[in-house]
């Protein structure tokens, strides 16, 4: 039985289909991050989940429980926020402590002066002081129990955040782009640090962020979500690899992926120098799309090796180099990923030639969904043959596919 289960979820403002029918299932354990640009529903599917916002149709179920009509204090749910939301006048000892005080004491017993005069009101505060102080013991924050939030850094109130969040003892963490706020350093700090904590707490979650590198780096299963629709919902390795949707990989991937407009007729796939035959394909001509990472885009300096191009512009990145390069054939721009070894000497308008990966080429129908199936032809800038490469992997040595892909998701 899955610790939580979406089924249908829509939800509508104004007229606007923010979600439309998200169904998902997460483990129990299990580290999910849900990845989109903005807009696409991320932080409405959170509130909705959390019971902050209610669906317009569908069911929500944690641990089998119907949360229908569940009040979002009663789900048992720890979101962290984009902002923190730290209360700026109180302590971070205080701060971690809030939602214990308000679901193991009453109203009246939180009071200041009148509270103290309660029946067990100073052994529940004594209790809750010793969360606290293991809850930050743990996150490596005891330090900063006695300031306030205007006296930490970003990354120790994102740690205040997640302590307050963990010390409940939850059953679901959401977290909404919890690290945007922290510079670029500090963030690849943090992921670690939240990774960590999950694996310690093993506490189900659900990550939302629009940074792919977050996604890909920390989750066991990444969901992508575009236009209020999950389109895809796989391991980190099989949304990069092999995504289902041409959306899905436009999105992932840095630099972004190849798209390259081709017809399928009789069995082939035609885009300038380039032929493929698809075993599978269906009958008629019609408009498909062809894909490729840049990591899989092979570098010759004699134009007629492979697909003629010339360099637009050259990015150097200290451990690799991004070649923009236009197509002579069809006028098309393709990046290549290469070693700065590859293109030492290298500058805007040299003439270079390309040869693509058979293995690692992609096709997309015209609706956006995979062709799946397809061999590579003996053709102009596919030939495994002609550029000496090993066929048992389609373009690739064993050896090479390993670094290539290191290099993709580094």
């Amino acid at each position: 039985m899955s610790a939580l289960s979406l089924r249908g979820i829509t939800k509508a403002f104004g007229g606007n289909q923010i979600l439309n029918g998200v169904s998902l299932d997460v483990g129990a354990g299990e580290f999910i991050a849900l990845v989109g640009p903005s807009g696409c529903g991320k932080s409405t599917l959170l509130r909705v989940l959390a019971g902050l916002d209610h669906a317009d149709r569908g069911e929500i179920s944690i641990g089998g429980k119907d949360m229908s009509g569940v009040a979002a204090a009663d789900r048992n749910i720890a979101m962290v926020f984009q902002s923190y939301a730290l209360y700026p006048h109180l302590t971070a000892a205080q701060n971690i402590a809030v939602p214990l005080a308000m679901r193991l004491m009453s109203r009246i017993q939180r009071l200041p002066f009148l509270g103290s005069l309660m029946p067990g009101q100073r052994a529940t505060r004594a209790a809750i002081a010793r969360d606290v102080r293991e809850m930050a013991i743990s996150l490596k924050i005891d330090h900063l129990l006695d300031r306030k939030p205007g006296q930490m850094s970003g990354g120790q109130r994102q740690r205040v955040a997640l302590a307050r969040a963990m010390v409940r003892r939850p059953s679901i963490f959401l977290m909404d782009e919890p690290l945007s706020n922290l510079d670029a350093n500090l963030r690849v700090h943090a992921r670690g640090e939240i990774v960590d904590l999950h694996r310690r707490a093993g506490v189900p979650t659900l990550y939302v962020t629009h940074d792919q590198a977050e996604a890909l780096s920390m989750a066991d299963r990444v969901a992508v979500m575009l236009g209020g629709r999950l389109l895809q919902i796989a391991s980190p390795e099989v949304i990069y690899d092999d995504p289902a949707h041409i959306e899905v990989a436009r999105f992932i991937g840095q630099p972004r992926i190849n798209v390259l407009p081709a017809f399928a007729e009789g069995g082939v796939i035609l885009c300038g120098g380039l032929r493929l035959t698809l075993e599978n394909a269906p009958g008629g001509k019609m408009p498909v799309t062809l894909a490729i990472r840049p990591e899989f885009v092979f570098l010759s300096r004699n134009r007629h090796d492979g697909l003629a191009a010339r360099i637009e512009r050259v990015e150097f990145l200290g451990s690799e180099v991004i070649l923009y390069c236009r197509l002579e054939a069809i006028g098309e721009t393709i990046i290549a990923k290469v070693q700065p070894s590859e293109a030492a000497g290298l500058a805007a308008g040299d003439a270079v030639g390309l040869r693509l990966s058979p293995g690692r080429t992609l096709i997309f129908a015209e609706d956006g969904s995979r062709l799946a199936g397809f061999v590579a032809s003996g053709d102009a800038g596919l030939s495994s043959a002609d550029a000496g490469l090993s066929s048992a992997d389609a373009g690739l040595s064993s050896a090479g596919a390993d670094a290539q892909r290191e290099r993709a998701h580094g």
